[in-house]
């Protein structure tokens, strides 16, 4: 069970005890992300994770800092999203107050070296070139730049070169400053940890100024036609992500809405995987995704296939998504994809990372703290009429959106099936 404290700086720390587990992690979650920055700062939540990991007064070099953890076999790592940023250590428990003072000291006294920042400047640009030479790590950058257009939404989390090759010292400063503050702060410590390690955070974390709560920007408004985004490249292969616009993490509908994504394309056997890849040989990769945000989501499948193939697949994924809004799903369907949420959740959370993430997760985008037995309760209250209903309401034309990365795409076909 887990336990919440908030110190009086506002800094939330969550206790996640694992007695059969011998390993231990801390994560910090920091409610900032691409969704806080301007145009002339947006990377910068990225950038500066990577920063953090560059020198201390006590660790003075990137190597310092991650031979502290290598030398007693620990992982360690970081990432930016675009309402959140985490970072993290897990360690055998033995060497859990090694692990806490990493990670505290990176995020209160890091130096942030101009010669380090224009290092790692070059470093960033090669990630970006990473991104834009694989679609299939892209293709939702894109999709998502269909659905939100020119906001910190619909931008990509990365950033643009310009800026990563403009920002400055004092530009870090100032946002680390502004941003990781007490009352953006979650702490999670999930595993084998002792009482003292509980007091040592404490310690440790109770020096950040409490601040003020950090604001996102709000998202466009809801489109009223398809949209068609592509993105010419010369690849062997074409990805495509196609679906809709749907609800934000904090509506009841949303656990509907993830039981519906795994219905449609989650696993192996689900619909559109056996519709577009067994039964038609249209693609390898066949895959439904769901995503939530403040105030808004979506549900869209991602397909890799020939370029010859794409508006095949294209017309399958509508056909499946029309076909769900019409027709009751079978009662056995229903509990296989209760079944399979289930099953996920309970492989996912034998590990301390992962527990700990689970509740950070949920604490600093301010949702109500679920263990996962009360989540699968609200999964497993979900009906047949529930999936047709939400499947009706969000598979509409005024919201459905098709990104596209690949060589010579036909967007005129394109443009014509995108209906619903």
């Amino acid at each position: 069970m887990y336990k919440l404290q908030t110190l009086p700086n506002g800094v939330r720390l969550l206790t996640v005890p694992m007695p059969a587990t011998q390993a231990f992690t801390i994560l910090v979650m920091v409610a900032t992300g691409s969704r806080y920055e301007s145009r002339a700062l947006n990377g910068i939540s990225h950038f500066l994770e990577h920063m953090f990991f560059k020198g201390t007064a006590k660790r003075p070099s990137a190597f310092a800092i991650s031979s502290a953890l290598d030398k007693v076999g620990g992982e360690f790592n970081a990432f930016t999203s675009k309402e959140y940023t985490g970072y993290y250590a897990k360690v055998d428990g033995a060497h859990a107050l090694l692990a806490l003072d990493v990670i505290a000291d990176i995020l209160l006294h890091s130096k942030f070296e101009r010669r380090e920042i224009e290092r790692e400047r070059g470093v960033i640009l090669e990630e970006i070139n990473m991104y834009e030479n694989n679609p299939i790590l892209h293709i939702e950058d894109l999709f998502e730049s269909c659905l939100y257009g020119d906001t910190p939404a619909g931008w990509d989390t990365i950033g643009t070169k310009a800026n990563i090759k403009n920002f400055s010292r004092n530009d870090f400063l100032s946002y680390w400053r502004s941003h990781y503050q007490g009352r953006n702060l979650v702490i999670a410590l999930a595993g084998r940890f002792k009482t003292k390690d509980v007091s040592v955070s404490k310690k440790f974390f109770r020096e950040i100024p409490a601040g003020t709560k950090n604001k996102t920007n709000s998202f466009p408004a809801p489109q009223t036609a398809p949209v068609l985004k592509v993105k010419e490249q010369k690849t062997e292969q074409t990805n495509l992500s196609i679906g809709v616009r749907a609800y934000s993490y904090f509506d009841s509908n949303y656990p509907t809405l993830k039981l519906l994504g795994i219905i449609l394309g989650a696993s192996m056997s689900s619909r559109l995987f056996i519709a577009v890849r067994e039964r038609r040989g249209l693609a390898y990769q066949v895959h439904t995704n769901v995503e939530g945000y403040a105030d808004s989501g979506y549900l869209t499948t991602n397909i890799g296939a020939s370029a010859d193939n794409i508006e095949a697949a294209v017309k399958v994924v509508l056909r499946e998504y029309r076909r769900i809004a019409k027709e009751l799903v079978s009662a056995a369907e229903l509990k296989k994809a209760k079944d399979y949420f289930k099953g996920k959740v309970a492989l996912q959370l034998e590990s301390s990372e992962n527990m700990a993430s689970w509740f950070s997760r949920q604490a600093v985008l301010g949702l109500p703290l679920l263990t996962a037995k009360e989540h699968i309760e609200e999964i497993m209250r979900v009906s047949r009429t529930d999936v047709k209903r939400v499947a009706n309401q969000i598979f509409q034309n005024n919201g459905l959106n098709l990104a596209v990365i690949g060589y010579r795409i036909n967007t005129g076909g394109l443009t014509k099936i995108l209906k619903l």
